[in-house]
This record gives C-alpha cells, sequence and structure tokens, in this order.
C-alpha cells in the first residue's frame, strides 16, 4: 500500500456520512494480490458460500464469507498491507481488530441488486467502533456501485430481512423499526456513491443504509470486503444464526467480552 495520511477531514467524513471513498489507495501489486484470491476463492468456495441469484437470471452473483485463514492471497492482503491502521484511524480507535472478510462477486449482465439494508443487525456484535472496506477489482459505475444515505449510521437499528424472499429471521417481527422504500422517494434520502476503479477503497460504518444494483452489461463487478472492529465493540450472541455464523463461539466468549479470540487477530494498534 502506498503511504498514507489519514487527516482530520476524512476521519470527519466518516464520522459524519458513514462512508468515504479513498482514491489510489492500494498499489498495483496489492489489486493483484486480491484479484488472484478472488480466482482462488471462487475456485474453492467454503460452505459459507451462496448464490444470491435466482436461477433466470442472465448473470451470477455468489458471496463468501470467513476464508481468509485458508486463502494465502486474502491474508497476505489483510496483514501485509495498512488497512488495519487506516481503519482504526477512522473508527478513531487505540486498535483496529479484524471481524471477517466477505466476497461479493457479480459475473456480467447480473440483474439481482443487493436491497438496501444496514450490515450490523446481522451480527453477532454490538458497538460503535466498527469500519467496512469495500474494495474493488475491477472498474465499477456510478449505476452499479455501493451507494449510502448519508447519516444514517447515527440512526436507529432497522429491522434485517431476507435479501429475496423479506423473511424476519433475525430479530422478532415488530421488535425493530422498517427500514424506508428508499428506491420509491430516492430524492428525499441523501444518497452518495462513487464510480471505483481498481486501487480505491470505499470505507463505511456497519450501520450505513447501503445498497448496490447489478452489473453491468459485458462486465465483470468483483469486490472484497473486510470488516474491522474498534475498541468498544463486544461479543453479542442471538439466539438465531448471525451471517455470518460463528458456530461455537459462544462457548468461547461470554456476552459483552471484547472480541479477544483468534479469529479476530488485532491488526493494528496505536
Amino acid at each position: 500500500m502506498k503511504s498514507i495520511t489519514v487527516s482530520q477531514k476524512l476521519i470527519q467524513d466518516f464520522e459524519e456520512n458513514g462512508a468515504v471513498c479513498i482514491r489510489g489507495l492500494l498499489t498495483t501489486d496489492e489489486v493483484e494480490l486480491l484479484r488472484q484470491g478472488i480466482e482462488f476463492n471462487l475456485k474453492n468456495p467454503s460452505p459459507l458460500a451462496k448464490v444470491c441469484s435466482d436461477a433466470d437470471d442472465p448473470g451470477f452473483f455468489i458471496e463468501d464469507f470467513c476464508t481468509w485463514q485458508h486463502n494465502e492471497f486474502y491474508r497476505r492482503f489483510i496483514f501485509e498491507s495498512q488497512i488495519g491502521m487506516l481503519a482504526g484511524m477512522l473508527m478513531n480507535s487505540r486498535t483496529a481488530r479484524l471481524y471477517h472478510d466477505h466476497l461479493l462477486v457479480k459475473e456480467p449482465n447480473t440483474r439481482q441488486a443487493t436491497p438496501w439494508h444496514q450490515d450490523q443487525p446481522y451480527y453477532n456484535i454490538e458497538g460503535k467502533q466498527n469500519c467496512s472496506m469495500w474494495i474493488p477489482a475491477d472498474s465499477i459505475a456510478r449505476a452499479s456501485t455501493l451507494e449510502f444515505v448519508a447519516g444514517s449510521h447515527k440512526g436507529p437499528w432497522l429491522m434485517p430481512r431476507s435479501f429475496r424472499d423479506k423473511q424476519a429471521k433475525w430479530f422478532p417481527e415488530g421488535s425493530l423499526a422498517e427500514l424506508p422504500d428508499i428506491d420509491a422517494q430516492r430524492d428525499k434520502f441523501p444518497i452518495i456513491g462513487w464510480e471505483v476503479e481498481p486501487g480505491d477503497v470505499v470505507c463505511f460504518h456497519m450501520l450505513t443504509l447501503h445498497a448496490a444494483a447489478g452489473s453491468e452489461p459485458g462486465k465483470r463487478r468483483r469486490v472484497f470486503s473486510v470488516r474491522f472492529l474498534g475498541d468498544d465493540a463486544v461479543h453479542a450472541p442471538r439466539p438465531w444464526p448471525t451471517s455470518p455464523p460463528f458456530e461455537g463461539l459462544e462457548a468461547e466468549l461470554a456476552p459483552g467480552a471484547r472480541m479477544e479470540h483468534p479469529m479476530f487477530p488485532v491488526l493494528w494498534t496505536r
């Protein structure tokens, strides 16, 4: 990674909007390492991998989770770059702890969109200091990029639902406010997003509302996401499977405990 300076302005933008884009952060070698990791992942999917597009979709959308321990390319990218430092600075945290990795690949002509949602309600954590990085391995136009409702990370948790059948599988019906129909009234929301190139990194808070359309005709949309936890993150076991699940973790970490576990190594300390 190129030497970077995390300015106070960038930190303030992250705190205010819940999402920022950093241009040209990664070197050509780091982007190539990431592409090698993605292709290895696609050829060797984990048991958590899932197809997110319908059978009649002209493209193909696949996700996978938590494979860094078995993917040398991912591991090198995560541990040898400065992304942990960047996350720690943006979170205003003394430490940056790896939470998990997440592969999102939409092959050319994929129709399936990623609907509006927050990430944190699907997880087994509590705390305000967190950071997700959405890292493209391909050029992505504004129409197909990840977009956000600026400032939504300051608001309430909204009901997480399964993306395709809209079922409430994480919190009981009525326990959280429902997500507004953002696409039906886009002009009423401060929506931000960026056309991105390989080397750019989009960073966002796990409570920031975000969504993405399908891929462009004839173009792949390969993305690697890395999620980080800050000082105030603690374990929050749920009575239902989280996404991703961390099976057996409840027997090793008590509710409210810091996420001190080999699955979640500290990558940076101030």
